[in-house]
């Protein structure tokens, strides 16, 4: 079945929502949505948009049920996370991701870039790695211990892939990805997106809102405002994220939206803590 199709068989709200979205972003979503083949699904102005939907309809839906104390998202998932902490309404968060979706693609075009996933190696080992590199390569998903993805110009992560894994790196996957997302590249889609955000209403969150670019909780929409648009060329810092709220007491995790990567994610954090996906059911 196709990606949020029995959600939206389920549920009324659920419905009026997908078709709302069909109506803010212009094309029916939907179609493509439950219809449409894995080349359609890829691209940027679906895919984004799609994943969003998926994640903050389920959210809505479960209503009482989903009653979080602290949110965070995985980069994209950012902009979920507000959302369900109700700090940005349904329609301005989907505005959002659009246009991110689109700014995104354009930067993309200007210059080929890409990204890689390094397995097995330190934190401290990728970042020095990449510093000593002239072309521009940076850390840019720092997604559980042992697991970071580097992004930038072709050339530069290259040359990184053959120093990392010179270096001892069990693994280094160049990703097949449109661009050399959270990277200085990404400057382009900062500067469109920053006008977009600013003049996007954001109010205090019911809950802590735990952000990629330092990984920290935060509750002042001038502040959510300012790491929502840093977060474009900046880190996604996902494994400090989680560390910082078990800090914070958190104890148990649900992931809302397609698919179960977060959870594997945070398990490779802490083995011991409880993690569960979002369920109608």
């Amino acid at each position: 079945m196709g990606m949020g199709k029995e959600l939206y068989d389920l549920s009324e709200q659920a419905r009026t929502l997908f078709e709302l979205a069909n109506e803010i972003l212009g094309f029916r979503i939907t179609d493509i949505m439950f219809a449409g083949t894995d080349e359609d699904l890829k691209q940027t102005r679906v895919t984004q948009p799609s994943i969003f939907l998926h994640s903050v309809i389920l959210a809505n839906v479960l209503g009482d049920n989903f009653k979080p104390e602290m949110t965070a998202g995985h980069s994209l998932g950012e902009f979920s996370a507000l959302v369900s902490a109700k700090a940005l309404s349904f329609e301005d968060g989907l505005r959002l991701v659009a246009a991110r979706a689109n700014a995104m693609q354009k930067a993309c075009e200007l210059q080929p870039s890409t990204m890689a996933a390094v397995l097995g190696l330190d934190d401290f080992t990728v970042e020095d790695i990449c510093q000593r590199i002239s072309d521009i390569v940076v850390p840019a998903n720092y997604n559980c211990p042992g697991q970071l993805v580097i992004s930038g110009t072709i050339a530069g992560v290259d040359k990184a892939c053959e120093l990392l894994t010179a270096a001892g790196a069990k693994r280094v996957l160049k990703l097949n990805v449109g661009g050399a997302f959270h990277s200085p590249l990404m400057e382009a889609a900062r500067v469109e997106l920053e006008h977009a955000i600013v003049n996007t209403e954001i109010k205090a969150p019911v809950c802590p809102v735990y952000q990629n670019i330092d990984a920290k909780p935060y509750t002042d929409p001038a502040l959510i405002k300012h790491n929502l648009i840093a977060q474009l060329t900046g880190p996604v810092r996902w494994t400090q994220t989680i560390m910082h709220m078990l800090e914070d007491g958190a104890t148990s995790f649900t992931e809302v939206g397609p698919g179960n990567v977060l959870q594997g994610l945070v398990k490779k954090v802490n083995r011991h803590v409880i993690t569960e996906s979002a369920s109608l059911q």
